[in-house]
């Protein structure tokens, strides 16, 4: 466990990176390290938010733990495990809170089946001392309550929600409960009808639970570098993932900032097709090959029963819902807007032809199978990606400006193409092996000619002059459309890592001023980009300094090892949605090759390795 840090005064709002995260494989929460659920939606990651007093102390409800006095804190997980200690000191005692989801008995989190029980459990625990201990709880909008002490049922009308909140001893309402060293006291919060409630005999509720986690977290692979770091990235994607179906939300959050006081805030609680792609890679290279399976399902089922692929889903794989403003919350630290909803469901990209295709390429490649009637599914996105390419899209970024030809869209149709003709040929199925390779080949090539801007001496953004730098060409070689030794992606990633150059290792993915997002105004460094330019350096051979900037960026990880989208230059605030999917991938993906690199492995993005 990390050492003690001081608690922010009260009424002052917690930074970010003072949470952590639990969850159940239907929805998770923030918890913070002053003993507050600092956000949490039930039943799913993407319903109305019961509580959200990151968002807005005064009227996002809270549910805390209070310790009278309170002065320092500190956090850790039980090893392995989506379980979170958090320990409260103050002058009368010291408490130690653990929180969890409890996780249906048996059930196997490898398996594309529910395992949550739709019940929060908050364990305290008195190590010395006799800390007074008090329990708040009002959901978002109020609740009509009725009940005893010890079990209030709730109506949640702002959620259409009916709960029970248990405890295992009647709590007075207006003042807390002096606990003695080594007493122990529960608290449930259950939204699922016939959810049982824990007993003290059943000694530790959240015991198997945690026997459930080290089961599924003890497949990950041991040998790289920063393990627990990388072990923990892993868990912290499974918590993002929807069991029951395979779907990966992006983020646990809506509308944390990209600015502080700006308007860059968004809603990340769904799927995206790209950032799910990404997570099923990087899991499946640590070890976790089931997951990539279960999206792949998931993804073309939803492509499927929405006549074509889309940037993002929510969890039924329905387009997410249109994004709309809420009028009652300030926001973090007064960022307004709050959205809720997100408007990238009605963008065009094609990057997403590229992404269901490596991921099925992924799937064949650890012995999934490729029946007729997927293969059908797939060939259709592949045939699609032959002619989208060289349309105007809205891009990796999601820019709310008009469409550009953007290359890293056209990159990821090759990767459609690339993967449609290595699957038919290695697997015997039918279709136009020869003629989707010759297509990937000529997208190649237009885009060594089209997007490389010889002033610059770097691939620009889109496929025209005049473009700007856009970090996103970083993942290239990861993709491999072209080698990260290629001579031009050699002279990329150099202009990239200079004029992009956020300070300390970070990047900015662009610059607003230069590529016009239909937004406006600064935004923090984008982590995922870094590790990126670190992958790029190992396929150069330049591993010495991939590195010396890994171990860098590990550093920027808070206490528990949970990582940001963004980080704001100069002192590494943390900003965006939290915890972030994209980021803990990176991470992932940078230790398991250079860790194949310290094996004397050739690298994978580079030209030598280059797969058959």
């Amino acid at each position: 466990m990390s050492g003690w840090r001081p608690l922010p005064p009260a009424g002052r709002e917690p930074p970010i990176e003072d949470h952590g995260l639990i969850g159940d494989g239907s929805t998770c929460a923030l918890v913070g390290r002053d003993g507050s659920i600092a956000f949490l939606c039930v039943p799913r990651f993407d319903s109305p938010p019961l509580l959200c007093p990151l968002l807005d102390p005064d009227r996002g409800g809270g549910f805390r733990l209070a310790v009278a006095g309170a002065t320092h804190s500190r956090q850790r997980y039980l090893t392995g495990t989506g379980v979170l200690v958090t320990e409260i000191r103050s002058p009368d005692g010291t408490v130690e809170i653990t929180d969890g989801m409890v996780l249906k008995h048996g059930a196997v989190l490898e398996e594309d089946s529910p395992a949550g029980t739709g019940t929060l459990i908050r364990l305290v625990r008195v190590l010395h001392g006799r800390p007074n201990v008090s329990v708040y709880f009002e959901p978002r909008g109020g609740a009509a309550v009725t009940g005893s002490a010890g079990e209030l049922r709730l109506r949640c009308p702002q959620q259409g929600l009916d709960a029970v909140l248990r405890c295992s001893r009647p709590l007075p309402r207006q003042h807390g409960v002096r606990l003695g060293e080594g007493e122990r006291l529960w608290v449930a919060l259950q939204w699922r009808p016939g959810a049982r409630a824990p007993g003290d005999e059943a000694g530790d509720p959240l015991a198997e639970t945690v026997r459930l986690w080290r089961a599924w977290s003890g497949h990950l692979v041991q040998d790289v570098p920063h393990r627990q770091l990388v072990h923990r990235s892993a868990i912290t994607l499974k918590l993002l993932d929807h069991f029951a179906n395979g779907a990966i939300v992006a983020s646990a959050t809506s509308s944390l900032p990209e600015r502080i006081g700006g308007d860059r805030n968004w809603d990340y609680r769904y799927s995206w097709v790209r950032d799910a792609a990404y997570t099923v890679f990087a899991l499946r290279r640590i070890g976790l090959p089931m997951e990539a399976g279960g999206f792949l399902t998931w993804v073309l089922d939803a492509v499927h029963a929405s006549g074509g692929p889309r940037v993002v889903y929510d969890i039924d794989g329905r387009p997410a819902p249109r994004e709309v403003i809420d009028p009652e919350l300030a926001g973090y630290r007064g960022s307004a807007p709050v959205r809720w909803g997100n408007d990238a469901a009605r963008q065009s990209q094609h990057d997403v032809y590229g992404e269901v295709l490596d991921c099925a390429f992924q799937w064949a490649a650890t012995g999934g199978a490729i029946d007729p009637g997927l293969w059908d599914r797939l060939t259709s996105l592949a045939e699609a990606a032959r002619t989208a390419w060289a349309r105007p899209d809205h891009g990796i970024w999601e820019v709310r400006s008009s469409p550009r030809p953007f290359t890293y869209s056209a990159a990821m149709c090759q990767v459609a193409l690339d993967r449609a003709a290595r699957l038919s040929r290695r697997l015997g199925l039918p279709g136009d092996a020869e003629g989707w390779e010759g297509d990937a080949r000529a997208i190649t090539r237009h885009i060594l000619e089209t997007a490389w801007d010889p002033a610059q001496r770097a691939l620009t953004e889109h496929l025209a002059p005049g473009g700007g730098l856009d970090a996103s060409l970083l993942a290239l070689p990861l993709r491999r459309v072209l080698p990260a030794d290629h001579p031009m992606m050699v002279a990329t990633c150099r202009a990239v890592a200079e004029r992009l150059d956020a300070g300390g290792g970070l990047l900015y993915r662009y610059l607003p001023e230069e590529s016009p997002d239909g937004v406006g105004g600064p935004e923090g460094a984008f982590l995922l980009c870094s590790f990126w330019l670190a992958d790029n350096l190992v396929g150069q051979g330049r591993v010495g300094e991939a590195v010396e900037l890994f171990d860098r960026l590990c550093t920027y990880s808070n206490e528990l090892g949970l990582l940001p989208e963004q980080l704001a230059p100069g002192d590494g605030t943390f900003l965006g949605n939290f915890p972030q999917g994209l980021s803990h991938v990176g991470l992932i993906s940078s230790a398991v090759l250079i860790a194949r690199t310290a094996h004397g492995l050739i690298p994978e993005l580079s030209t030598h390795a280059w797969f058959p």
